[in-house]
């Protein structure tokens, strides 16, 4: 008994999960390329050998960075890397649905998602009938992506959480979500674009578990003022409370975190490790 005690033990330990604890994410951390945005114009194969040396495997990519999607393909494949989400121009889905389709599928990704929606004058100042246009346009996108075995997600990016006005009650995100189609329109929550406008995160993830599929996690400088300039630390550091956002997580049918650092790229090296250790050191 003494003997098998030992193993459960130390095979715990060596996993990582000590004494039975599961890891509260299901995935390990991902990151978005937006992260290394620097290090991927200049070499491609490299940085991914550098985010692939802090333990992440699975990358949402924005762009495709001077290759082709096949040979992108590629270089992941050859380090047991993947590519699970991608980035697109809200312009490249209405015009361009055939080569988002071909490229999503060419890099094995299963998810395609937009951030912005075609406005007039500043995107913070989002007007009610171009979300209104947006709805009726997510839904045409969501079935054409999925007919193609693909998933839509819409990231926020702050100017959704301004009340909704002339669309009713609640929030422009309410609009949003209330008149979209769950079975082809899903949504990726970027936790410091619902925070720093003055919502909190885990309020809009018990509001609509079953429609956030993917997550951006990243946190920003304690003391600073929410709503100005943003100064972005380790996730774990910040001014969210990033453990109890991902325990409410859990409830949701989020699948993939990934972690979106914009800080400069100098700063990048040093936090990510640190932003790996905390996600991978959360336990159940």
């Amino acid at each position: 008994m003494k003997n098998i005690f030992y193993c459960l033990v130390i095979g715990g330990l060596l996993s990582g999960t000590a004494y039975g604890q599961k890891k509260l994410l299901k995935e390990a951390p991902g990151v978005v390329s937006y992260s290394y945005r620097n290090d991927l114009a200049k070499d491609v194969p490299g940085t991914l050998d550098k985010i692939k040396s802090v333990g992440i495997t699975n990358i949402e990519f924005s762009g495709l960075f001077g290759q082709t999607p096949e040979q992108l393909r590629a270089l992941l494949d050859a380090r047991g890397m993947r590519c699970t989400s991608i980035g697109v121009g809200y312009g490249d889905l209405d015009k361009h649905m055939d080569k988002v389709i071909a490229q999503a599928k060419a890099l094995g990704a299963e998810f395609v998602r937009i951030g912005s929606i075609p406005h007039p004058g500043n995107f913070q100042d989002l007007h009610a009938d171009v979300v209104k246009q947006a709805a009726i346009d997510f839904n045409k996108f969501g079935k054409t992506l999925a007919e193609n075995g693909l998933t839509f997600c819409y990231h926020n990016h702050g100017p959704e959480f301004k009340p909704a006005g002339e669309l009713g009650d609640g929030m422009l995100f309410d609009y949003m979500v209330q008149n979209t189609d769950p079975k082809y329109v899903s949504f990726e929550m970027d936790v410091m674009w619902v925070y720093w406008p003055g919502q909190d995160p885990i309020y809009w993830l018990n509001k609509y578990p079953n429609r956030f599929r993917l997550m951006h996690v990243k946190n920003v400088k304690k003391g600073l003022e929410r709503g100005k300039d943003a100064t972005f630390v380790s996730v774990g550091e910040g001014q969210m409370d990033m453990e109890a956002i991902l325990r409410a997580a859990q409830k949701t049918k989020i699948k993939y975190f990934y972690i979106e650092d914009e800080s400069a790229p100098e700063f990048i090296d040093a936090q990510m490790p640190v932003s790996v250790k905390f996600l991978e050191g959360l336990t159940k």
